[in-house]
C-alpha cells in the first residue's frame, strides 16, 4: 500500500497508524507543554550553562573555558571559535587536531551568514585506484598509515575566519593552546581512557613512536587527574602563533611536516601544503516552519541532506505524530532512506563534479521522492536509488558552538575522520595525521569505514575535496538568532542535527531535552535502522513490526553523535549552552 497524500497531509488512509501514539506523554505532543522562558540549569555539572554576554559549548571543558575567556576580554564569536579550535587540538586529540579539516558557519549580528570550507584535499600524488590491490579489492591504506592523510585545512580555515571576521590579534588566540600543550592539563576519565585506547591501537599497528605521545614516560597509561604535556605540539603551535598561519604551509615547519609524512610512507609534498587554500562559500540557506536554517554546502553533503530531511518532515507532516512514536520514526527513516541514496550518488566537490543543487534543494523534488513511502511498511533500500540520473563517470569528529553578546555566532565542525585519524603523529611536531582519504570512493559500491556506499562523483582526484557529512548549522527566528547546532559522527552527523532541529522547532522541546533524546539513524545502505542503547525497546519492536531491520550501534558505548549546541531564549535573549556530556564528555560555559 502506498502513502495517501492530500496537500501534504499524512494519514486518513485505511490502515494508517494513528496521528499520535496513545502512550505518548503530553509534553512530547506538538504544541503542548511549551516552555516560554529559559529555566535554571538542567543536567549534570558542565553540561548546561546560561548567560547573556556569551556562551561556548565544546567537547572538552578546558577548551570551552579558553573560548569564554576570549569573549570576556572583548573578543567576538569568531575570535573565540579560533581559540577553541586550537585548544581542542591539545585537549581533545582524537578529533580536534590541526592535522585535519572541517567546516564553519559564521553568522554576523546583522544576519549576514557565510560558510567557510577548510576540508582536506587529496595530495597531488593521489590516484583514483590508489587504495585497491592487484585484485581490485580496497586495502586498509585509506584508513591507517600516512597514505591515508589528506592535506590539512584547519589552520587555513581558522585564519580565513579570523581575517574576515575576527577582531583580536592572531597570536592572542593561539597562545592559550600553546600554554595548555606546554604546561599540561589534568585528564578526566574520558580522555584518560581515550589516550590509553589510542596508544594500545598504535602499538598493535607497530606505530610505537606515535603511541609514546599518549603514554607516560615509563610506558604506562595516564590515569584521571594526571597532567598530560605535549612539548612537540606546543612548539608547533608557538610557531603558528608567532609567525602566523602560513607557517604551517610554508617554511621550516611545513618542511618538517612533509619530511615526516614521507618518511612514514605518505604522499605529501611541500607544493601540496603551499597550494592549500580555505574557501568562503554561500551557505545552504532555507526556510523551515517560520525559521531560517543556515548550513553547509558541498563538498559537505550535510546541508543538502538536512534540507531534504526537513522538507520531508514538512511534506509528510511528521510533527502530527508524537516525538519518536513509531509512526513518526517510520516516516523519518523512509525519508532518510531516499535522501541518503541521493547523498551517496549525486554529491561531491563542486570544483570537480556537477552537483544538481537546484533539484536536490527543491521541495517539489523531495515530495516526488517521497511518493512511494508506505505508512505501514518499510521500503527495502534495494528498491530505492538516486532520484536523478547519475552523472558520467569515525565517528571521531568534534563540533563546537560559540555566541557573543552582540549576536555573532559560529557553528564549527572539524575532524581527523576516525578516532586519532591515521593513528600516526608526525615526528617532532605533535601533529596527528588525518585519515580523510577514506571519505573518497575507493571503489564504487564498496563501503567506507562508516559503511557509506558512494558513487564515482566522489572518486579520488589530486586537489579534490572528499565528500563530507559535517553539518554546522545556525537557526534564526524572525531575524533573530535562535540556535547553534552541530555534531560529530560521520554520516550520523546530519541526522543528529535534524533530530535536534525538529525537536526545538516542531515539538517545542528545550535544548537539553533535545540533546539528550535517543537518536536514530538510517543511511540507505546498509539497510538498517541504527539506534542508541537508550532507545526504548517498545519503539524498536514497533519498527521491526513495520519491516525495518533495527540494530543497536556498536561504537561510542552505544551512542550516536556528540552535539554541543547553544540556544537563545526567544523571550529574554539569554543564552543556554548545552554540552552532550552524557555521551562523550564536554563542557558548556557562559557569562
Amino acid at each position: 500500500m502506498t502513502l495517501c497524500l492530500v496537500a501534504g497531509v499524512v494519514g486518513g488512509c485505511k490502515g494508517a497508524p494513528p496521528a499520535v501514539d496513545a502512550q505518548a506523554s503530553k509534553q512530547d505532543r506538538p504544541g503542548e507543554g511549551r516552555e516560554r522562558r529559559m529555566p535554571a540549569l538542567e543536567g549534570p555539572p558542565g553540561s548546561v550553562a546560561v548567560g547573556v554576554n556569551g556562551a561556548v559549548s565544546s567537547a572538552e571543558l578546558h577548551a570551552s573555558r579558553v573560548g569564554l575567556a576570549v569573549l570576556e576580554r572583548g573578543g567576538n564569536a569568531v575570535d573565540a571559535a579560533v581559540a577553541v579550535g586550537f585548544a581542542l587540538s591539545v585537549t581533545h586529540p582524537s578529533a580536534g587536531n590541526i592535522g585535519g579539516g572541517g567546516f564553519m558557519i559564521v553568522r554576523e549580528a546583522s544576519g549576514r551568514a557565510r560558510a567557510i570550507d577548510y576540508r582536506e584535499v587529496a595530495p597531488a600524488g593521489a590516484t583514483r585506484d590508489m587504495y585497491l590491490d592487484e585484485e581490485g579489492t580496497p586495502t586498509q591504506d585509506s584508513r591507517v598509515g600516512a597514505r591515508a592523510a589528506g592535506i590539512p585545512g584547519d589552520v587555513a580555515g581558522f585564519a580565513l575566519a579570523h581575517t574576515k571576521y575576527g577582531t583580536m590579534a592572531w597570536s592572542e588566540l593561539v597562545a592559550p593552546s600553546v600554554r595548555l600543550a606546554r604546561e599540561g592539563w589534568p585528564l578526566d576519565q574520558f580522555h584518560a581512557d581515550d589516550l590509553a585506547r589510542a596508544a594500545g591501537r598504535m602499538h598493535k599497528l607497530g606505530f610505537h613512536d606515535s603511541a609514546k605521545v599518549f603514554e607516560q614516560d615509563d610506558g604506562t597509561s595516564y590515569e584521571p587527574g594526571d597532567v598530560w604535556r605535549q612539548p612537540d605540539l606546543a612548539d608547533t603551535l608557538q610557531v603558528i602563533a608567532t609567525r602566523g598561519p602560513r607557517a604551517f604551509y610554508e617554511g621550516p615547519l611545513a618542511t618538517a611536516l612533509v619530511t615526516g609524512v614521507r618518511q612514514l610512507g605518505g604522499l605529501w609534498t611541500e607544493a601540496d601544503l603551499r597550494a592549500y587554500t580555505a574557501i568562503e562559500r554561500d551557505p545552504v540557506d532555507f526556510e523551515y516552519h517560520g525559521h531560517r536554517i543556515i548550513t553547509m554546502p558541498p563538498p559537505s553533503a550535510g546541508g543538502v541532506v538536512l534540507r531534504q530531511i526537513l522538507a520531508g518532515s514538512d511534506h509528510l507532516e511528521m510533527s502530527t505524530h508524537a516525538w519518536q512514536s513509531s509512526a513518526m520514526v517510520h516516516l523519518y527513516v523512509e525519508t532518510l532512506r531516499r535522501t541518503y541514496a541521493d547523498r551517496n550518488e549525486l554529491i561531491g566537490d563542486p570544483a570537480f563534479v556537477d552537483v544538481p543543487m537546484e533539484e536536490l534543494l527543491s521541495t517539489a523534488y523531495v515530495a516526488n521522492r517521497l511518493a512511494s513511502v508506505d505508512p505501514n511498511r518499510a521500503t527495502p533500500s534495494s528498491e530505492v536509488g538516486a532520484g536523478l540520473p547519475l552523472p558520467a563517470e569515525s565517528p571521531q569528529t568534534t563540533h563546537f558552538s560559540v555566541v557573543d553578546g552582540a549576536g555573532n555566532a559560529v557553528s564549527n565542525t572539524y575532524t581527523l575522520n576516525g578516532g586519532f585519524g591515521a593513528k600516526l603523529v608526525v615526528p617532532g611536531t605533535g601533529v596527528i595525521l588525518n585519515n580523510e582519504m577514506d571519505d573518497f570512493t575507493a571503489k564504487p559500491g564498496t563501503p567506507n569505514m562508516f559503511g557509506l556506499v558512494q558513487g564515482p562523483q566522489n572518486a579520488i582526484e589530486p586537489g579534490k575535496r572528499m565528500l563530507s557529512s559535517m553539518t554546522p548549522t545556525i537557526v534564526e527566528k524572525d531575524g533573530r538568532l535562535r540556535a547553534i547546532v552541530g555534531s560529530p559522527g560521520g554520516p550520523t552527523i546530519t541526522t543528529t542535527v535534524a533530530q535536534i532541529i525538529l525537536q526545538i522547532i516542531d515539538y517545542d522541546r528545550t535544548l537539553p531535552a533535545a540533546v539528550s533524546s535517543a537518536r536514530i539513524h538510517h543511511q540507505w545502505l546498509p539497510d538498517k535502522v541504527r539506534v542508541e542503547r537508550r532507545t526504548p525497546a517498545a519503539l524498536r519492536e514497533s519498527l521491526r513490526g513495520l519491516g525495518h531491520t533495527v540494530e543497536e550501534v556498536r561504537w561510542g558505548a552505544g551512542n550516536i553523535g556528540h552535539a554541543n549546541c547553544i540556544e537563545v531564549d526567544p523571550a529574554t535573549g539569554g543564552f543556554r549552552a548545552v554540552a552532550d556530556t552524557s555521551r562523550d564528555g564536554g563542557g558548556a560555559v557562559a557569562f
